[in-house]
């Protein structure tokens, strides 16, 4: 559900198709994401999952989906 979720949105926010995307799928490397695309992406999931604001600490440790996933789901559980 919220690896689901988590690849919708940023295939809308990169304009690629979703079927592109693995939890492999490096932020930098293959989306060519910069520090404004991952500010944007995390503002989107704080609003989507109601997890409260992530801190540069937090959006530093991100480097593929599934840490962002797992990042999400820590929130939740927590």
């Amino acid at each position: 559900m919220i690896y689901e979720k988590v690849c919708e949105l940023i295939a809308e926010q990169f304009s690629i198709s979703v079927d592109t995307l693995t939890p492999d799928t490096l932020f930098e490397e293959n989306l060519g994401a910069d520090s404004l695309d991952i500010v944007e992406l995390s503002m989107a999931l704080e609003e989507e999952f109601e997890i409260g604001e992530m801190g540069d600490e937090d959006l530093s440790s991100i480097k593929n989906i599934q840490d962002l996933v797992n990042l999400i789901q820590s929130r939740l559980d927590g």
